[in-house]
């Protein structure tokens, strides 16, 4: 999309230095596309962006084969944290679920114990850049790569996994990330439906709006629904098992894959 920004800049000049008077219409079509950026950006599931999981790939969300249960992904923002990710692996283990803990590096370089216990119990680290900046959307190129960068080299180190999965501090983001994730051979994940945890208080409302018409590849943000799950005979697997599933040739799977 960068680049179609740029070459809509640089026909909107060259029209303006052939026909003057059509000036209007450029700075308005200049005017417009920079307003789509911004829309793009400030929705967490847009794709206008570059490539964004949110639901699972085609096959991830159905049954495998030798798996009953259709699948969907947990993941959880902003850890590891000393008093909260200890007792939500406890409550995973329970339910024998596997979740991806988005981390960010420096909470990670403060707390290896604690991102080496994740991955030792079956769940997975996703990277949610190092210092998880409010104006992270507003950083250029080599600010994101620094961000994004530091994470990576932080988890690696605790854990000796490289990351495969990215979300950005509240989902924002701008035309300039998709490059560096490229390169970083990093996916962009948000989600298929969110709680507002942080917005509301009431922990039933939160659960509601998880798990309302809740289904096969569904990408979920928190552990607040892991009975709803097992009543709705659903799975949670980590994003990189959903990627290995995805791959899984048709005609061994156990239902049509179709992207959820």
């Amino acid at each position: 999309m960068i680049r179609a920004s740029l070459a809509l800049h640089a026909g909107a000049i060259g029209a303006v230095i052939i026909r003057p008077h059509w000036w209007p219409w450029a700075l308005s079509a200049v005017v417009a596309d920079h307003l789509l950026l911004t829309a793009s950006g400030l929705w967490p599931r847009s794709h206008l962006l570059g490539p964004n999981w949110t639901h699972l790939p085609p096959l991830a969300g159905v049954p495998a084969p030798g798996a009953p249960r259709a699948a969907v992904a947990i993941t959880i923002d902003d850890g590891p944290d000393p008093e909260v990710t200890s007792r939500v692996l406890d409550l995973l283990d329970e339910h024998e679920a596997r979740a991806t803990f988005f981390c960010i590096g420096e909470r990670v370089d403060r707390h290896p114990a604690l991102a080496r216990a994740i991955v030792a119990r079956q769940h997975e680290i996703g990277n949610h850049t190092y210092r998880h900046l409010m104006r992270f959307s507003l950083l250029g190129p080599r600010g994101l790569a620094q961000e994004i960068g530091r994470a990576q080299e932080a988890i690696g180190t605790a854990t000796g996994e490289v990351a495969r999965f990215f979300r950005a501090p509240a989902g924002l983001r701008n035309p300039f990330l998709e490059p560096v994730l490229r390169r970083a051979n990093l996916q962009l994940v948000s989600w298929t439906r969110r709680g507002f945890d942080t917005v509301s208080g009431s922990a039933g409302r939160v659960l509601d709006s998880l798990t309302r018409d809740l289904q096969g590849g569904d990408i979920l943000l928190l552990p607040r629904l892991l009975q709803a799950l097992a009543a709705a005979q659903l799975a949670s697997i980590t994003l990189r098992a959903a990627l290995a599933r995805s791959s899984v040739p048709p005609q061994l799977s156990a239902a049509s894959g179709v992207p959820t």
